[in-house]
């Protein structure tokens, strides 16, 4: 062979190497260290935030400590440790990091120097602990733990020891991924005294409610006054029923010194959330929702006043959400997050103004903020970025990137390019819808295309950075992808978002065959070859398309999908969330909104079924159960339809774990090469 073959050979071997780097794949989603909870330092000279990494082979995760210097943009690593490591707090002087370890073998407050020398254990609470927070004052802290409240069934039985049962005489005995059982959430306060923190108070003793709420425990969703004498906290305080088909959140202040609690937001009967004092403790502005039972309304920042109980409604001219609330020192100004047209932003609210100043532009969602002084700094993501710490120069409107976990990632792939378009619907509104490209992508050939359908249903199609349904990993397996923020939406004012509740089936269906229609005419996308992907109220749109798409598509794929919207009523666990999107339920024969919901419900529509389709679904979703999923399957292997099931037994809304995340990309891909790329 002579040396210009082999000097060829070894040209394209490199040439194919380096192609196949620039490849997004479902094992690199799992390389990708995952930052989260960044916290300013009280002199706002260093934030600390936690990095997640995966260990594919181990089917699990590990969380570490870093910090990164505002100034330099230097990070180093503060923990290196097999056990998890989180809720990671400055102490109000600096001079020390607190975090949650459970490198004694349950979970405990540890404290460090913040060049994360001298690590030790400064708690030793019976049972270990979920979150905590430093009072201000550096004199206690508050922390939230699983409290026995109920009776086990051994209790009830003794003679019944290895009886194995889920007792229930009322709604809600399951929530999200877990049966309900005797512990309870409760926030304790505790003394910190010569670096120890001793076995707290109970604040909500004996009693049958979360807080911070199921299902997620936000401590956000708790805070501190300002002298350290004071706990706000959020609560639902219903018991079964009334808690099932209630959205009914208030706001609780807690004294230390009596021991009394007041809630402050009583007769405001949505949710009511994420209390935060102002510097003076005079004030507190939380998150209020007005419609009960409807989990997706307009997020309104209020601001109570603790001595007079006047509310101000604060974003009443705003038709924006507003989270993630953070005073300044001065009290003069409140920061939050605020999303709008499909991207969210960091805005400011002036007092003596009363204006509101958008303080970032571009593609992206910012998803956390701290203010300190004159440095703003938030997490930030896109649909090409993991999430990473930036820093906002408010005045300036500049923003500068502080973290760079994933540097070495993007190094060895290329994105596909996202274009923003506004196209017409059926009813003449214009509606944003996000295209990805394929990387490397030429306008002269085609390609197979996929429709992506939103979860929420009320869920922006945002700039979100997934590591499941992310889509620049179907850009990056060959397809086009059209992301519609279609009707129901929010971050495109309260109409719009509010439409799709009691018109499942109606317009949002007409706006995603508009922005198929749209793009499958543009030269560079085979309408031979189109797709139908989505999960949750994505999962039911899939299901829906599949009985009334006119055979524009050649697969689909639900995930978690609502089918039956019947049994879908009678099995889910939030009660409210049906009553309110749904129009009530389907034995209200009288109830026209209820009735034209059930009568579009997909199950309706199989008789028009002619399109392969690949369903999957978790054993322990108990928002759309798994059977919803079973229903669907059944219903397309009796009707002849190819078709192709995945249970995950241990996995719920969502697919979780590193291995059956791969298997899902796998399955997932498998499926749509087989039907739109032959």
């Amino acid at each position: 062979m002579t040396k210009k073959i082999h000097l060829f050979i070894f040209a394209v071997i490199i040439s194919t190497a380096v192609f196949a780097q620039k490849k997004l794949t479902p094992e690199m989603l799992w390389e990708f260290g995952r930052v989260s909870d960044a916290q300013l330092s009280p002199d706002g000279t260093t934030v600390i935030y936690g990095v997640t990494r995966y260990d594919v082979a181990a089917n699990k995760g590990n969380t570490d400590i870093y910090c990164v210097s505002v100034e330099s943009k230097v990070s180093l690593q503060l923990t290196s440790n097999p056990a998890a490591e989180f809720n990671h707090r400055w102490f109000p002087d600096g001079t020390k990091i607190g975090y949650i370890s459970t490198e004694s073998g349950e979970a405990q407050v540890w404290e460090m120097k913040p060049d994360g020398s001298d690590k030790k254990q400064i708690s030793k609470i019976a049972g270990g602990i979920n979150s905590f927070e430093y009072a201000p004052d550096g004199k206690s802290i508050l922390y939230c733990k699983d409290v026995k409240v109920d009776k086990t069934t051994a209790e009830i039985y003794p003679d019944l020891p290895k009886a194995n049962v889920v007792m229930a005489d009322d709604l809600m005995y399951r929530h999200w991924d877990h049966w309900n059982d005797e512990y309870y959430s409760h926030i304790f306060v505790a003394p910190y005294e010569n670096g120890t923190v001793s076995e707290g108070k109970d604040i909500m003793p004996n009693e049958r409610w979360d807080a911070p709420l199921s299902p997620y425990f936000d401590n956000t969703e708790m805070s501190w006054s300002p002298d350290g004498k004071f706990v706000a906290y959020t609560c639902k305080k219903m018991y079964g029923d009334a808690y099932a088909v209630s959205t009914n959140s208030d706001i609780y202040i807690y004294s230390l010194a009596d021991g009394s609690t007041k809630n402050i937001t009583k007769g405001m009967n949505g949710y009511d959330k994420y209390p935060v004092f102002s510097p003076d403790g005079k004030k507190v502005a939380f998150q209020s929702m007005e419609t009960p039972g409807y989990e997706a309304d307009k997020e309104r920042l209020f601001i109570a006043d603790l001595q007079t109980g006047e509310m101000e409604y604060i974003t009443k001219d705003f038709d924006q959400n507003a989270a993630n609330f953070v005073w300044d020192a001065e009290g003069k100004k409140i920061y939050f997050i605020s999303g709008i047209n499909a991207t969210y932003q960091l805005y400011n609210y002036e007092f003596k103004s009363k204006k509101f100043k958008k303080l970032t532009e571009g593609h992206h969602d910012y998803t956390s903020l701290a203010v300190n002084g004159k440095v703003i700094v938030g997490t930030k993501m896109s649909l090409s970025m993991a999430t990473e710490v930036f820093m906002v120069d408010e005045k300036k409107s500049v923003e500068t990137q502080l973290t760079f976990t994933n540097k070495d990632i993007y190094s060895k792939i290329e994105m596909g390019k996202v274009e923003e378009h506004w196209i017409k619907t059926t009813d003449g509104k214009d509606m944003l819808v996000w295209l990805v490209l394929p990387p490397g992508f030429d306008p002269a050939k085609k390609y197979p295309a996929l429709l992506y359908c939103q979860g929420g249903p009320q869920s922006a199609v945002s700039q979100f950075f997934s590591y499941r349904w992310n889509l620049q990993i179907m850009a990056a397996n060959g397809y086009v992808v059209i992301a519609p923020n279609r009707r129901g939406l929010p971050s495109f004012g309260e109409e719009w978002n509010e439409q799709i509740s009691g018109d499942y089936g109606g317009q949002n269906m007409k706006d995603y065959l508009s922005a198929v229609d749209f793009f499958k005419e543009k030269p560079f996308v085979d309408k031979d070859r189109l797709g139908a992907v989505g999960a949750s109220y994505g999962g039911f749109s899939v299901f829906w398309l599949a009985g009334n798409h006119d055979k524009r598509f050649k697969a689909f794929i639900s995930h978690c999908g609502m089918f039956n919207l019947e049994s879908q009523y009678a099995a889910t666990e939030e009660d409210f969330f049906v009553n309110h999107d749904l129009g009530g339920a389907y034995w209200e024969k009288n109830n026209e909104t209820a009735m034209k919901s059930y009568a579009n419900s997909p199950h309706k529509f199989v008789q028009n079924w002619d399109t392969p389709i690949m369903i999957i679904s978790g054993m322990n979703d108990f928002r759309i159960p798994y059977t919803e999923s079973l229903q669907a399957f059944n219903t397309a292997q009796l009707l002849g339809i190819p078709s192709k099931l995945l249970i995950f037994p241990e996995e719920t809304h969502f697919v979780l774990k590193p291995q059956n995340s791969i298997l899902w990309q796998r399955e997932f891909f498998k499926f749509l090469d087989t039907y739109l790329k032959r």
